[in-house]
């Protein structure tokens, strides 16, 4: 057996950077990984996904721009799309090995599982540390649906690799992978059929969140399919064939099953080193501790919210409390952004969040169709929103559904980050004309005041 003085298990955006920090500081640090190296943003998230909706959406706004009189044909040549995309996943991935083996790191391209405290073994290597960091995240769940084990069916794991362009796609789950990745295909060229078991899209936003990108989708003619199971799957001659509760049927090339997110502790065997897992989530107090001293997890499979940002800060946390710095790990406001078209930007709670936890809370709205901007170039679909606290005038949180509001969210998430009122967004004199010069706009339905149509014009 082998000792080390730091113990790092999984390459995602917490564990890469806080395995190159320690063994900077001249530790002896080692990291497993039994896939490829940069986590799930870098190989089949964040990074993949957004260069491919970086042309989904381009194709996508070509055809809309008929309503400013411009008159386009889209060519979209599918291979080429895919192959940038992967070419983009790769050079990010490289960068990853080139940072551990820079920062010498030693990288265990195997399956680690505990074999005692603070003791983990894969293949033939056993290392036992004082400080090991569990950063395994999450993988997809499959539901258990009767056919579809035996079937070729994409996840967002195997999506990128994608050759050809399917010409009829099933999504099953409408959720964001689902909504964006079947909306990008759609964009693409592939006629595309969403299923989705409940009676809304997004089904954990607002509902008028799910309502306007419902509309957005059936206004594209993506097909959006409410209140339905698949009850089975077949596949024969490169076609599926999902079997839904209603006895309808439908046929497609390709098959998308975006159902939701599993922890990756199944092979972890955690118990070995006391490690508590609550539903095969590794269970942590306020500073990542696990109920082993010594371990500690964060990420997505600590049930930290599933984004790359959340990760990242985690590692941040971690880091300097570690250094016994306080920090805790929801220190921060959260914000995360759908992007879909339109897109949703998210920070902090809704009003009916606030309500639920007895915050004397107000909200307002402010439609797309009521900013200059958005009606000059033509992105009116959707609105703006704001929750305060009526006691203190806090900010408790925002939604934005609209043309890039993911960029624009971030100055309610630091506007929140600084204990900000809404009377200093309202004083705020934001440039005319834009989509940020909304949100004083936004802040003044708060004075009651009677916006022009247009405003400042």
């Amino acid at each position: 057996m082998e000792t080390a003085d730091a113990i790092v298990i999984g390459s995602g955006q917490g564990g890469v950077p806080l395995a190159a920090d320690l063994a900077k500081e001249g530790r002896n640090v080692v990291l497993f990984e039994r896939d490829v190296l940069g986590g799930s943003c870098i190989n089949y998230g964040c990074t993949p996904s957004k260069a491919f909706l970086a042309a989904a959406h381009a194709a996508g706004r070509a055809r809309k721009a008929d309503n400013l009189g411009i008159h386009t044909q889209v060519s979209v040549d599918f291979p080429a799309v895919m192959k940038r995309v992967r070419n983009i996943r790769d050079s990010f991935n490289q960068g990853t090995s080139k940072r551990l083996h820079d920062a010498g790191v030693k990288v265990v391209c195997a399956e680690a599982s505990f074999t005692g405290d603070r003791t983990v073994t894969s293949k033939d290597v056993t290392i036992q540390a004082p400080l090991v960091v569990i950063n395994t995240g999450t993988s997809s769940q499959i539901p258990n649906i009767p056919g579809l084990a035996e079937t070729p069916y994409l996840t967002n794991r195997n999506f990128f690799d994608l050759q050809q362009l399917p010409p009829r796609l099933l999504v099953i789950g409408g959720g964001y992978i689902g909504l964006e990745l079947g909306q990008g295909l759609s964009r693409l060229g592939s006629e595309t059929h969403i299923i989705v078991r409940g009676d809304r899209i997004l089904d954990r936003e607002e509902s008028d969140v799910s309502t306007t990108l419902a509309e957005a989708f059936q206004e594209e003619d993506i097909h959006i399919h409410f209140q339905v199971n698949v009850d089975q799957v077949a596949y024969d001659n490169d076609v599926f064939t999902l079997t839904l509760s209603n006895g309808e049927q439908l046929q497609g090339e390709a098959l998308l099953v975006a159902t939701g997110r599993k922890p990756n502790t199944a092979t972890l065997n955690a118990a070995a080193s006391g490690i508590n897992l609550e539903k095969g989530y590794v269970k942590i107090d306020d500073h990542f501790q696990t109920t082993c001293a010594g371990v500690y997890a964060i990420g997505d499979v600590a049930k930290q919210p599933a984004f790359t940002h959340v990760s990242w800060e985690d590692y941040r946390r971690l880091k300097a409390i570690l250094c016994d710095e306080n920090r805790t790990r929801s220190d921060r406001v959260l914000g995360y952004a759908v992007y879909t078209e339109p897109q949703v930007g998210r920070v902090g709670m809704t009003l009916e969040q606030a309500q639920k936890q007895g915050i004397n809370a107000r909200a307002v709205t402010l439609p797309m169709s009521q900013i200059a901007r958005a009606i000059e170039w033509g992105h009116d679909r959707g609105f703006y929103r704001m929750v305060v606290d009526q006691d203190t005038n806090k900010i408790l949180g925002a939604t934005l559904v609209g043309y890039e509001t993911a960029e624009l969210v971030h100055v309610f998430l630091s506007l929140m980050e600084a204990e900000a009122t809404w009377q200093l967004l309202e004083q705020s004199v934001h440039i005319h004309p834009t989509y940020g010069e909304a949100l004083p706009s936004l802040a003044r339905l708060f004075l009651g005041e009677n916006l022009p149509f247009c405003p400042n014009m």
